[in-house]
């Protein structure tokens, strides 16, 4: 086939953009790293941040080797549920529409995933443990609800040709469920299974407070997560150079840019309102709730930051962070710990911003997003919607609970899921080719 200038032109450039929003989401794995370190005592930060050289070097080989064929294995086999071709990238580059550059950007979305259930069991956890639960994680768990949602062939993907669940399929653009969901769903079980850290509540189930061992880590961590989400979000057209087709100057160039600037919104919002709804509740003001509270915005903000006005992000950031702050009050009553409020943060807020997305969406954003601004289409859109996204909320959790639930028993009936009390006493610190060190 005779490709034009034109056309090569347009394919290059968006190869790039592609590419590099692969890059600037990898960054997410540095401030993952300052985040995690910051947030744990010093005697476990170069375990923590051994776990997110992991999640990396792991994650690429499991999402190499089975995950990317399961999230996207189209073929003449292809069902709703789970991918079948692609293992090992076999046939990639294909005729469709998947090429090494979206295998790259897909990849830094999934070693993501893992990242997020380690901040759940971080300070008492042993590396061998975390080894099997990442792999499994990041190489058939995750990959399966990629499918699902992100997969031309997926039962809830709002753009089938076949089957549109509800008559809209459930608009998830970036991830609040298929990434930040499946992560803190899984930490949920992970850590509940486990059990909270030695000191964290008294006899009589009163929290005491263990901090992080280093504030500017995780502001700084915040901060780079900050600059990652402007292409974890905007990154997630895949394209830019599309031009809507009803407008003379508008096109995915013009949704990028309002994407980027609802993903502010969200993060300055929910931090502001952390900022002083947890000064009315503790009496004082604390950078790092408000870190996680900025954090949690751009969770929630990920399924909807293509279909929504900037007005709307700016109400569901106030909700936001109040449902992060409710649900860190009730972990603390259910003397539940998870170190870095993983579980309440991304899974949470995740379920949030899944429920938000089918109040708030607007139409012409919803057709932009996927059908390109094709004029004469027409979607479901709002509370319409709505059902499709509870729809793909309660089967992420039920598919992460009935995979990674029984794997941390597993383990955990093993003895190689948590170490001994003794040595987390002790602030067992080993060399971890040695041993089984605390993660």
């Amino acid at each position: 086939m005779v490709v034009t200038w034109e056309e090569s032109v347009t394919s290059s450039i968006n190869t790039i953009y592609l590419l590099f929003s692969a890059y600037l989401v990898f960054v997410m794995q540095l401030g993952f790293s300052m985040l995690c370190a910051g947030s744990v005592g010093a005697k476990n930060a170069m375990n923590i941040m051994l776990t997110n050289v992991v999640d990396a070097v792991v994650g690429s080989l499991s999402f190499y080797l089975f995950g990317f064929a399961f999230a996207f294995g189209e073929g003449s086999n292809s069902n709703p549920f789970i991918g079948t071709n692609f293992f090992a990238l076999k046939d990639i580059p294909s005729s469709s529409t998947y090429d090494y550059s979206f295998f790259l950007f897909q990849w830094a979305f999934a070693i993501a995933v893992a990242g997020i259930t380690s901040g759940s069991i971080a300070e008492r956890t042993q590396f061998s443990a975390y080894l099997i639960f990442s792999c499994f994680l990041s190489g058939f768990v995750y990959p399966v609800v990629v499918h699902w949602v992100w997969s031309a062939s997926g039962w809830l993907n709002p753009s089938s040709t076949s089957f549109l669940l509800f008559g809209s399929g459930s608009i998830d653009f970036a991830g609040s469920g298929v990434v930040h969901l499946v992560g803190g769903i899984a930490g949920l079980w992970g850590s509940f299974i486990e059990g909270p850290r030695v000191g964290r509540f008294d006899a009589f189930g009163k929290a005491i407070p263990i901090r992080g061992h280093n504030a500017t880590l995780v502001v700084l961590g915040t901060f780079l997560l900050w600059f990652g989400w402007f292409e974890f979000n905007p990154g997630s057209f895949n394209k830019i150079l599309v031009a809507y087709p009803d407008t003379t100057d508008e096109g995915n160039w013009t949704a990028v840019g309002r994407t980027a600037v609802v993903t502010i919104l969200a993060g300055s919002t929910a931090g502001i309102v952390t900022l002083f709804g947890r000064r009315l509740l503790v009496g004082y003001w604390d950078a790092l709730d408000v870190c996680n509270g900025v954090l949690g915005r751009f969770v929630a903000i990920t399924s909807r930051c293509a279909v929504v006005e900037p007005w709307a992000t700016v109400v569901c950031g106030f909700f936001a962070a109040w449902v992060l702050i409710g649900l860190n009050i009730l972990a603390l009553k259910l003397q539940f710990d998870d170190p870095l409020e993983a579980t309440q943060l991304h899974g949470g807020c995740g379920a949030w911003g899944l429920i938000f997305t089918g109040l708030f969406a607007k139409e012409e954003f919803v057709v932009q997003a996927y059908d390109s601004g094709v004029v004469g289409t027409s979607r479901p859109y709002g509370l319409v919607m709505g059902g499709a996204q509870v729809v793909e909320l309660l089967v992420i959790i039920g598919w992460v609970s009935l995979t990674m639930g029984p794997l941390f028993f597993i383990l955990h009936k093993l003895n190689v899921l948590r170490i001994s009390v003794d040595d987390e006493i002790a602030n067992f610190i080993k060399v971890h080719i040695e041993t089984f060190s605390p993660v």
